[in-house]
């Protein structure tokens, strides 16, 4: 099992303030079996937001399950997404996304901007696992590149668990060169912001290697390699933007290289370059790279979303399963780590024709889906057919 436990002088080139020891060994294991994702398939899904758009979803460190909504709300469930709370207001704004638990400590982050950025914006602190909400001082010192990024709309953010940069914090986040009209989608790019103290000052890392890019997820591999999946709504003449492209870091996040195009997993509807955002987990598994991502299978519009799964850390996406033919657009998922009523579930927030749906599924219902093409799915995933 994997653990984490930490001292403020943990990596040798930079000491951690604020971080007492008493406050940074979490109560609960942070990886496990595979077992409790596995067994008879199980989904199921029902309403949480009547309007509105912008999801994130998040496990806390207790084993709540967050569900962020719009402009800012959250929804918590303790009872493993079974029943949720009444909303609760995080901060007035616009969603920026990459909410993100703090593992070592079990505070869970927000960045709120203004109005669609680029924008001013306003990072909000939970010390209760969701409950309550604060504003705090924070600032993003930019990378190489000199531009500080904007944080709408990417999927959650995560905390290292493994090599120098344990305990490091990191989300996607983009630049926007300005605008998001169409003329300036080419000097878009996805890149993201880690920070090494709790989230009081971040900094911007190197660009993603593709232009175009923006909205994206970040995964930490069991090698400790960082994968990264991002959309794309731009590219140049004979370069396919409606696929997802990847790339990945050996670095903690500073840099990206090995730039890919994983022509398994669709970019949004596939009569347009504009791209989806989607969602993206790493099973907090102990030895097993299992990532699940969400988008749509469609020739046209927004609709039939999907969830696809691999066993190789995005090598190959051997199978998918749907979760609903009608409208499905931005997505967001992770997946409960060992003890507590989220055990074994994983979360999907999505956009419907009504507002926003969650649904909770097990590995099981995934792996009995429809087989793609591209690699096998392992025998220890319990494939029933």
């Amino acid at each position: 099992m994997v653990w984490l436990a930490w001292t403020a002088t943990a990596r040798g080139d930079a000491p951690r303030p604020g971080r007492a020891p008493a406050r940074v060994t979490p109560a609960r294991k942070l990886e496990g079996s595979i077992m409790p994702f596995l067994g008879k398939p199980r989904f199921e899904s029902q309403r949480l937001f009547g309007s509105g758009r912008f999801p994130n979803v998040v496990v806390a460190s207790d084993g709540g399950v967050l569900a962020f909504w719009d402009g800012v709300v959250v929804r918590r469930s303790e009872d493993g997404g079974r029943t949720w709370g009444a909303p609760t207001e995080v901060g007035k704004g616009f969603m920026g996304g990459g909410v993100t638990v703090d593992l070592l400590v079990g505070d869970v982050l927000a960045f709120v901007e203004e109005r669609h950025p680029p924008a001013p914006w306003t990072l909000y602190r939970s010390r209760d696992h969701g409950r309550t909400w604060r504003p705090e001082a924070a600032n993003i010192r930019p990378g190489r590149s000199g531009n500080v990024p904007s944080m709408h709309m990417n999927e959650h953010g995560i905390t290292l668990i493994r090599g120098a940069d344990r305990g490091r914090l990191i989300r996607a986040s983009r630049w926007y060169a300005g605008k998001n009209d169409e003329e300036h989608h080419p000097q878009h790019y996805t890149d993201a912001i880690y920070s090494d103290d709790g989230g009081r000052t971040w900094r911007a890392s190197e660009p993603f290697p593709a232009m175009g890019t923006g909205e994206a997820a970040v995964a930490e591999l069991s090698d400790g390699r960082l994968y990264c999946n991002s959309r794309r709504h731009w590219a140049p003449p004979g370069v396919n933007a409606r696929r997802r492209w990847t790339a990945s870091s050996t670095d903690g996040g500073r840099t990206w290289g090995g730039l890919a195009m994983c022509e398994a997993l669709p970019d949004g509807d596939q009569d347009r370059d504009y791209g989806l955002m989607g969602g993206l987990v790493r099973l907090p598994v102990e030895g097993r790279d299992v990532l699940l991502f969400s988008n749509i299978a469609s020739a046209s519009g927004r609709k039939n979303g999907m969830v696809w799964a691999s066993f190789d850390g995005g090598g190959t996406w051997p199978v998918r399963q749907g979760v609903t033919p009608g409208a499905f657009a931005y997505s967001s998922m992770d997946a409960g780590r060992p003890g507590g009523a989220a055990e074994g579930w994983v979360y999907l927030l999505f956009e419907d024709d009504r507002g926003g749906s969650v649904a909770r599924f097990n590995l099981s219902w995934v792996v009995d889906g429809e087989l793609t093409g591209d690699g096998v799915v392992p025998s220890w995933a319990g494939r029933s057919r």
